[in-house]
């Protein structure tokens, strides 16, 4: 297995999987069943399942698909969308997630996040942060349940989150959802170089060449995308897909060498100068 984790992140909207834009205008992709079939078959380290609905419906977790997902499932997988208590994280857990991914009530409660890590430990605790720039360009918590930007800064709330107790961090830019531009490197590095847990990158890859980015420039742990596992081609033409073993195995080494040689060169440059 890789030591940098590539993660498909699938959108689940009235049981079925869906692509967004933006947080916007969703696509329907199709049965979450057959892609996970799919999925298993190119050996994927893990899946985020997140139900882009559950909050703003003001409903439970779709507990009969996650019990579906997970009679499926080969791989580890993490749910997130309408988490709001200790007995929802139980029921997920029972039917065999080993993640769940909490967004909303980490904003309303962020005490709920300690709660749940000290109950269920801190590994399977994931706090998801929607991020989006404000008219000023400057980086604020977005309350996808509520569709606007509240006032949290991102930073100080990852750094409250890990403080809290949550295990990992998947940082999602709303302004790169589904556009394929890329991730947002300097968002990720902000948070990834204040906080000693897992943070995943998620929001804008095109190809393994973003994944190695996000890895060499920003420090992130892990990455994930949506897109670029369901689409194909300019047409965006559904298609489940993953990379193969070799491809990311070459990416991450070759940017694990770039680390380590700009690290030799930094510490060359300070030496010179003493």
């Amino acid at each position: 297995m890789l030591m940098t984790r590539v993660i498909p992140c699938l959108l689940l909207l009235n049981q079925g999987l869906v692509k967004t834009i933006r947080f916007k205008n969703p696509t329907y992709i199709g049965c979450p069943i057959n892609a996970i079939k799919i999925f298993n078959e190119k050996e994927v380290d893990e899946i985020i399942f997140l139900d882009i609905a559950a909050t703003k419906e003001n409903r439970k977790p779709l507990f009969n698909i996650i019990s579906e997902i997970a009679k499926e499932c080969f791989m580890p997988f993490c749910y997130g969308g309408g988490i709001k208590n200790l007995e929802d994280i139980e029921t997920i857990f029972t039917l065999g997630a080993e993640k769940v991914a909490i967004n909303t009530q980490a904003i309303k409660d962020p005490y709920f996040i300690k709660q749940a890590s000290e109950k269920f430990g801190s590994q399977s605790i994931v706090v998801s942060i929607d991020v989006k720039k404000n008219l000023f360009g400057n980086y604020q918590v977005f309350m996808h349940s509520l569709a606007r930007i509240g006032e949290l800064d991102p930073v100080k709330f990852a750094i409250q989150m890990k403080e809290m107790g949550a295990g990992e961090l998947l940082v999602n830019s709303v302004d790169r959802d589904g556009t394929m531009q890329g991730y947002d490197l300097d968002l990720l590095k902000k948070i990834s170089s204040v906080v000693d847990i897992p943070v995943v990158a998620c929001g804008g890859a095109k190809s393994i060449a973003d994944f190695s980015a996000a890895v060499k420039i920003s420090g992130v742990s892990a990455v994930a995308a949506g897109s670029m596992f369901v689409f194909y081609g300019k047409n965006r033409a559904v298609l489940i897909n993953y990379p193969i073993q070799q491809e990311l195995t070459e990416v991450f080494n070759s940017a694990k060498e770039q680390k380590r040689e700009d690290s030799i060169n930094v510490l060359k440059i300070a030496l010179e100068k003493s």
